[in-house]
């Protein structure tokens, strides 16, 4: 063998030897590293015990590990992400402290198609309902992180935090262990995150998971444009005085679908008006690719539509249509969803505030119905069993 040869094969030899293992010894590390941030590197790894690859994440926080007090809320927030499982959640399996190395380490699930952000760029041609099938998947996941009581948060979600699964298709949040140590850092120091991508009300320190949803607006921003949001801003405290300003990126203009535009603008509306994840998934944006495929695919029996018009007393003017559509799931499942018009003639499927009152004449005169009909036949049994003596 030539020492040319024998110096491959030692480079060879020498990446796939382990050059760091975990206390239990279940996980080992490469030097291979996949990727890297401003506090953490992704290096590729391995669990002897199931025989998969992992991802090794490694974060520096060498001032939070002084405090006592911070590190030990910190560990128990981390401890607690390996109970989420979902599956636009990316699977989180393990982590602990490094007090040597000054640093926290955690195993998580490997994604070969790198990041969302990655994975754009690199496929320059995306239609519509691709978009529309990430950004489902993108709010599942927000949904089920929010419905914990208390919301589990985010608070970093970017593109570059969103793992894809090029042959599936497949969309997962990721880097929940490192919004937490961001979190405690945050609390610890001042503000960090990344400013395009933080709600205004994440400067106040007084926000709940809606900051989540404001940055999945930024995130289809993105994706639509190929732009960061607020690239026009050459420093963070530019970033920081239009967003506190409710100035919106110059990004949002070169947004030619309208209908696009408008779903991003309800992801990024100020807190009073921003919509939750279990909203957006029933916006009329993303179900019209869902109802169009469910009837293509012959999947959706729906049954009959009543096309009915509200009368009364009502001036013209407040007159509305409202659709009521209904669907047979199973053999004791019925899904019925009703649309209103609104001032303009366009059905949503959620409520407009100028409907509300439409909403609660429907639903008193149907109850009524029900009732009196419900009397009606009570009465006339009892009438049948016990008549009146003439």
């Amino acid at each position: 063998m030539t020492q040319e040869s024998s110096s491959e094969q030692e480079l060879e030899d020498s990446d796939v030897d382990f050059v760091e293992v975990d206390p239990t010894g279940r996980y080992g590390r490469y030097k291979e590293i996949l990727g890297k941030g401003a506090c953490k590197k992704v290096y590729r790894a391995f669990d002897e015990l199931e025989g998969i690859e992992v991802a090794w994440n490694q974060v520096k926080v060498a001032d939070l590990l002084r405090n006592s007090v911070d590190l030990e809320r910190l560990y128990s927030e981390v401890h607690l992400l390996k109970t989420l499982k979902h599956k636009n959640i990316i699977k989180f399996y393990n982590s602990w402290v490094d007090t040597k190395n000054e640093n926290i380490n955690f195993i998580t699930e490997i994604f070969t198609s790198g990041t969302l952000r990655q994975y754009r760029k690199k496929h320059k041609h995306v239609d519509i309902r691709a978009l529309k099938k990430w950004s489902r998947q993108i709010l599942e996941g927000l949904l089920y992180l929010h419905s914990h009581d208390p919301p589990v948060i985010h608070r970093d979600l970017k593109c570059d935090n969103i793992f894809v699964n090029g042959n599936q298709g497949e969309v997962k949040i990721g880097d929940l262990g490192l919004a937490a140590i961001l979190q405690q850092a945050r609390a610890a120091h001042s503000v960090i995150g990344t400013p395009e991508f933080m709600a205004p009300e994440l400067y106040e320190e007084e926000y709940n998971e809606l900051v989540d949803i404001y940055a999945f607006g930024m995130c289809l921003l993105e994706l639509v444009t190929f732009e960061y949001p607020y690239v026009e801003c050459s420093n963070a405290a530019q970033i920081y005085k239009k967003v506190t300003s409710g100035i919106k990126p110059a990004s949002l203009a070169k947004v030619q679908d309208q209908s696009v535009k408008a779903f991003i603008q309800k992801c990024i509306a100020s807190v009073a008006d921003r919509l939750s994840a279990r909203e957006l998934l029933i916006d009329p944006f993303l179900r019209s690719d869902e109802e169009s495929e469910s009837v293509e695919s012959g999947s959706g029996s729906i049954d009959q539509t009543n096309f009915l018009r509200i009368g009364g007393d009502c001036s013209s003017d407040h007159t509305r249509d409202f659709i009521v559509q209904g669907q047979r799931k199973d053999v004791n499942t019925i899904f019925l969803k009703l649309r209103i018009a609104d001032s303009t003639g366009s059905l949503s499927p959620l409520p407009t505030r100028d409907s509300f009152f439409d909403i609660f004449f429907i639903l008193y005169n149907l109850l009524t119905n029900i009732f009196e009909k419900l009397i009606s036949l009570i009465l006339f049994r009892s009438f049948s069993q016990y008549p009146f003596p003439f």
